[in-house]
């Protein structure tokens, strides 16, 4: 009893001190993981909650360091791209000083949408450097989907619906199948293969099947609808348009979710798999190096962007219906290939860089984040807006665009599968776009549906047209 009563007795206290004596290395590195540098790279003070990498030293706007750095750009093809900006004055002057030369105010303000929508991506990417890394890809994909929301409301305003239908499902298409293309195919000619996550990859792959399957629900339902002989065309019609809207609400829903899931319940996987994909930026030297934009530049140049994009974008559907009917030009085609690849420039050609420099994962997020936006946002948002409008835009797909959708998430899920890449999968994928591209330029117009789809000139073939409603 004597032995137990003289046994130390040790206190929480003493046990605290005990383990901070024993385990030194620990505690410093405790202490050193919590605490954030005071300067970056560069020399530069850090400002309280931007990241290190984002940091440009500078405060306001200096108007020299803006032009000089937006003219560098985030790569050599962005500085290429820039030659381009004297084209913007004269796109949007010929539209009201010689406004009867269609084709020469679609070919310059085409022209002049390439430079406006690279600037928005270069600002974006300049903004999320700033931002922790999951939250700054979602700023920068949210960013680069301006161009197309602002084309999608034009559309919508101008009555549209068949070159927006055509545009939402044309955009999915460019962006898995011709920009994750030409990725694999870029990555692929400096390695042999190349790597991604698998978090990346099956969220991506998986969200893809399961939008697509949302958004040609409205159109299987009217084609299945269609062949009963109990229900009108004007019936059948406001059904379809009924459930392209409660669909719509379904998907910015599963948007909604899919942003929670990154952002909050799994943001450190994708954390610490692209901080892992930064390390292995073949040009992160350089970037590191590279003057940065400052908050305050960063806002003005996506504010100055987003406005000449507006403009140009309504300079550019105006004269959809002309070339439509003048050049004989599809609809389909119109919006299937020639309005997605503007609108997706400059998300194209930041992805195809970070690939270039062996940024997979980056490249991938960029990819499958902008579709995913396309498919479970901007679609039904355009949907939504037109609701609000009393415009009857739905989710009636015509069957060609339906099964090529299909087909196109087959494939690239395919490919995504075994998380590799080479340039073969790449040149693969980019050849398939320019078969589609040929089959959508031969698709014929419905000429009761007038140039560019408009409702009012589709009124009278509504009730002679029911089995092949579409184009």
């Amino acid at each position: 009893m004597a032995s137990r009563r003289s046994k130390p007795q040790t206190t929480t206290q003493d046990n605290i001190e005990l383990k901070s004596s024993v385990s030194p290395p620990a505690a410093a590195h405790t202490k050193h993981h919590h605490i954030l540098p005071t300067h970056n790279h560069n020399g530069h003070k850090v400002t309280k909650h931007i990241k290190p990498e984002g940091e440009s030293g500078r405060r306001g706007i200096h108007p020299l360091h803006f032009f000089r750095i937006t003219w560098r750009s985030a790569s050599d093809a962005s500085r290429i791209v820039n030659i381009l900006w004297p084209v913007v004055p004269p796109a949007i002057a010929i539209r009201y000083a010689k406004h009867d030369m269609h084709l020469a105010i679609f070919i310059l303000n085409y022209i002049a949408m390439v430079p406006c929508a690279n600037l928005i991506g270069f600002a974006g990417q300049e903004l999320a450097r700033k931002l922790p890394k999951v939250f700054g890809v979602l700023v920068e994909t949210t960013l680069g989907s301006v161009v197309e929301i602002v084309l999608f409301m034009v559309l919508l305003t101008k009555d549209q619906f068949l070159v927006i239908q055509a545009a939402i499902l044309g955009s999915i298409l460019a962006t898995q199948l011709l920009c994750l293309g030409m990725c694999f195919f870029a990555g692929g000619l400096k390695r042999d293969e190349q790597e991604f996550d698998e978090a990346v990859s099956e969220v991506g792959s998986g969200l893809l099947l399961t939008a697509g399957l949302g958004l040609i629900i409205p159109a299987v339902f009217y084609q299945g609808v269609n062949q009963l002989h109990y229900i009108t065309e004007g019936e059948l019609k406001a059904k379809t348009v009924d459930v392209s809207r409660i669909t719509s609400i379904f998907l910015i829903c599963a948007y909604f979710v899919y942003i929670w899931f990154q952002m909050r319940t799994h943001h450190g996987i994708y954390d610490a798999i692209l901080e892992q994909d930064e390390l292995n930026d073949d040009d992160r030297h350089r970037d590191l190096k590279k003057d940065k934009l400052t908050l305050t530049e960063c806002i003005i140049a996506l504010t100055i962007s987003i406005a000449l994009v507006t403009i140009i974008a309504i300079n550019l559907v105006e004269q959809i219906p002309h070339i439509v009917e003048e050049r004989h030009i599809s609809d389909l085609f119109m919006g299937l290939i020639l309005v997605p690849l503007v609108e997706k420039f400059a998300e194209h050609l930041t992805a195809i860089d970070e690939a270039w420099d062996n940024q997979m994962n980056f490249a991938l997020s960029h990819v499958l984040g902008a579709t995913i936006q396309t498919a479970l946002f901007n679609a039904p948002l355009v949907v939504i807006v037109g609701w609000g409008l009393n415009k009857d835009m739905d989710f009636n797909f015509d069957m060609f665009t339906i099964i090529v959708l299909i087909l196109a998430i087959l494939v690239v899920g395919n490919f995504l599968r075994d998380q590799k890449s080479n340039y073969l999968e790449g040149a693969l994928c980019v050849i398939v776009y320019c078969i589609i591209a040929v089959a959508a330029f031969y698709f014929p117009n419905n000429p009761a549906h007038g140039a560019g789809g408009s409702t009012e000139a589709a009124g009278a073939a509504e009730s002679s047209s029911v089995a092949h409603r579409r184009f």
